[in-house]
Formats: C-alpha cells, sequence, structure tokens
C-alpha cells in the first residue's frame, strides 16, 4: 500500500533542496559581471521584497486568503520592525557576497551559523554556555579557516560581506524567539510577509538610495521583465516551501535535507560556474566544520526532544516506582533495583520519536534565503 504522507513530505522535501538551490544559484547569474550583469544586489532584494509584500497583500486584503494578525503599534514597533531590519541586512550582505565570492565558498562559509547563532543567543540570554556546545564551535570555525585559506580565488570584501551577512541572520533568528515567542505572536507564511517584507523594503531603500541610486545608468542596466519576475517568484515560492517542509517533518530531517543540499548546491556551482574551483585543502575544512556542525545538530535535537517530553504525573511516577521495587523484591536482589532504573531508561529513550518536530510558530518568513534554522543554510 502507497503511503501517501510519506510520499508528499518526501516530495515537499525535493521541492524545498531545488527552489533553495534554484535560487541561489539564480541569484548569483544574475549578478554576476560575467553573466547576465546586473552587480545591483540592493535593488535585487527590493524587487523580492516588494514582489513578496504585494502578493502578501493581495492574499491577506483582496482575495482574503488568510485574516490579518491583530498587532498593536507596540508590538510592531518593538518586534517586527527590529527583525525587518536585520532580515533585510541579512538579505543585503548575504547577495552583496555573490559579486565577490564563488557560491560553493559561500556555502561553505554558512557553516558558520550554528556559531553565529550560539554566540547571539548566549548575548541575548536565550542560551547559556556550555562546553560540548562550544567545543563544536571551535571545531566549526577551524575547519572554515582552513577552507577559507585553501580557497584559489580568496576576497576579504565578499568573505566579510557573507559573515556579516551570517551574523545578521543568526540574529534576525534569535530576535524572532526573543521577540515573538514572548509576545505569543503566530505568523503563517502569508501574515510573515505581509508584516515584514514591506517593512524590510522600507529599511532596504536607505541604502540602496545612498549606495546603488547615485551609480545607476539606465542605458548600462539590463532590465528584462521575465527574469526578475520568474527570480522573484522563486524567492516567493522558496518561502512557501520552507513553512511546507517544516509544518510536514521533523528537526532531523530538514537538517539533514540542509547537509544535503550544501553539498548538491556546491556540485551543481562548480558545473554551472567554471570559475568556481574547488581544491582539496576546501574539501577538508568544510567536511571538519561540516562535522562540528552534525554534531552541534545533535546536541541541539537531543535537547528539543527532551523538553518535549511530557512529565509524568504523580500517580504514574508511584506505579512506576512500586513496579521497580516489587521486580527487585522478587529477585530478592537489592542492587537490581539501579539496573531496573537504567533499563527502563533506556527503554524510554528507545521508545521516542525519530524526529522532533519544530514549533511553527517560532519561523518567520525566509525569502531568497536557505537557512532553515537554524537556520540550516
Amino acid at each position: 500500500m502507497i503511503n501517501r504522507p510519506l510520499i508528499l513530505t518526501y516530495l515537499y522535501l525535493l521541492i524545498y533542496v531545488l527552489l533553495s538551490s534554484g535560487v541561489i544559484l539564480y541569484n548569483k547569474w544574475v549578478l554576476s559581471p560575467k553573466y547576465f550583469n546586473f552587480p545591483l544586489p540592493i535593488t535585487l532584494t527590493m524587487i523580492h521584497m516588494g514582489f513578496s509584500g504585494l502578493v502578501a497583500f493581495f492574499l491577506v486584503r483582496v482575495f482574503k486568503v488568510v485574516s490579518p494578525v491583530k498587532m498593536k503599534f507596540e508590538i510592531y514597533a518593538t518586534c517586527v520592525i527590529p527583525i525587518s531590519a536585520f532580515f533585510a541586512s541579512s538579505l543585503w550582505f548575504g547577495n552583496t557576497a555573490y559579486l565577490h565570492i564563488s557560491v560553493a565558498f559561500i556555502q561553505m562559509l554558512k557553516a558558520l551559523m550554528p556559531v553565529a547563532t550560539f554566540i547571539m543567543a548566549v548575548f541575548c540570554g536565550t542560551d547559556k554556555p556550555r562546553l560540548d556546545v562550544f567545543l563544536n564551535m571551535v571545531l566549526v570555525s577551524v575547519g572554515v579557516v582552513i577552507s577559507s585559506y585553501g580557497e584559489i580565488h580568496f576576497n576579504i570584501v565578499g568573505t566579510l560581506y557573507q559573515v556579516t551577512g551570517i551574523f545578521a541572520e543568526a540574529l534576525r533568528l534569535v530576535l524572532t524567539q526573543v521577540l515573538l515567542q514572548k509576545k505569543g505572536l503566530t505568523l503563517n507564511p502569508i501574515t510573515s510577509l505581509y508584516y515584514i517584507a514591506p517593512c524590510s523594503f522600507v529599511f532596504l531603500f536607505v541604502p540602496w538610495y545612498l549606495l546603488e541610486q547615485p551609480v545607476m545608468e539606465v542605458s548600462q542596466i539590463q532590465f528584462n521583465f521575465w527574469i526578475f519576475f520568474s527570480n522573484a517568484l522563486c524567492a516567493l515560492a522558496l518561502n512557501f516551501s520552507i513553512f511546507l517542509v517544516i509544518g510536514r517533518t521533523g528537526a532531523v530531517t530538514i537538517r539533514v535535507a540542509g547537509v544535503l543540499k550544501d553539498w548538491i548546491l556546491i556540485a551543481l556551482s562548480t558545473v554551472i560556474f567554471p570559475e568556481s574551483m574547488i581544491t582539496g585543502l576546501n574539501i577538508i575544512g568544510y567536511a571538519i566544520a561540516l562535522c562540528g556542525v552534525v554534531i552541534y545538530n545533535y546536541i541541539k535535537v537531543k535537547d528539543t526532544r527532551a523538553s518535549q517530553q511530557p512529565p509524568e504525573s504523580l500517580p504514574e511516577r508511584i506505579v512506576k516506582d512500586w513496579k521497580l521495587e516489587k521486580k527487585s523484591s522478587d529477585m530478592f536482589n537489592l542492587n537490581n533495583n539501579d539496573d531496573n532504573n537504567g533499563g527502563n531508561n533506556s527503554a524510554a529513550e528507545s521508545n521516542l520519536d525519530e524526529e522532533a518536530p519544530l514549533i511553527a510558530a517560532s519561523r518567520l518568513s525566509h525569502v531568497g534565503r536557505t537557512q532553515v534554522s537554524n537556520h540550516a543554510a
């Protein structure tokens, strides 16, 4: 018998991987001077935000697909505005990095996302310093340094843009948890675009006016409506696919899919963009960083599972203790009590679900990005 839910889950994962990889490669092709030659990353990001906000407006206000969230100005000012600011910054710096470094090297640098998220979480008080996590962060950092050292076309400007974008995205994820979850505000894919995309567009307008508007010459700009429309449509579709994946799968599947997507993207980028050369040192460094990321993901998933286990009620605990005591007394061996407890814990652990589902309320719109918090990106 065909398991339709399982087939749909893998289909959504496949769509997510394809869209995520496609948007990154598409953005690189549009921005690169060697190809479409539209070296205006802020303008491209504003097109994404404007298109997403417009679509969300029609879905909410015109077609009434979903109802807008009742949001006070105080919540908008203290939650949506700062999150939108860092969201716009992460997109701006991330897209600008395409002008200077290869897609493969960008994906290797994105291994720093857990490091940035952990640092920002500790700084904001949502996480505590832990030795095991700190050692993983050191391992990831060492791997990224080795990978950077092996990069043939290393560019300090592009690297700084990408690392800055990573930390901006990490701060956005932490702020999402700190601000929105404490307010009890839940945004679905459409309402998140409705509130965040226009605000991000406004934040992008300031650097666009100062940096790109003065150098823009209409006669030198290639503007193809279908290219920009399809590019923005892919970014919008990616946002929806992320939420479909979150709703259908668990933490383990999403993180594994993110790692698989990174390897596929690195391989595809070397084929589509021949100038993106990968050295042996690149691979060794990225493999080391990836080991740290995998261990970090395992720790976070384990913590999530532990926090989601329902606490035992007092009657259940009394019955459980009574059974253990009876079993030990029947065996006439007081030392077996500890063994029975250990065996019971092992059984409880073996009965855990294979995947710990993510909480959809803790995720926000992620247009044109690949991070599944994470994030995975």
